[in-house]
């Protein structure tokens, strides 16, 4: 079965099709996103500020707060 087990498996059949596949992969990188923003506020960031930031200027901040830069997507 799938990451969740037959959480997804919304017909019953016991196995998952590309719908229930999806559905389960959408709630796994949202609980991913969830914990990157946790770290970020956390340490006082706003993702989104870091968004917008320069390349550089957002590593040195992530590097200087104690977090590893290559563990967020921006």
């Amino acid at each position: 079965m799938g990451i969740f087990g037959d959480l997804f498996d919304f017909n019953g059949d016991g196995k998952l099709d590309f719908f229930e596949k999806a559905a389960e992969f959408g709630m796994f990188m949202q609980m991913v996103e969830s914990c990157e923003q946790d770290a970020l506020e956390s340490a006082g960031f706003d993702a989104d500020t870091l968004a917008l930031m320069d390349d550089d200027k957002r590593i040195e901040a992530l590097e200087d707060a104690g977090l590893d830069p290559d563990d967020f997507d921006f």
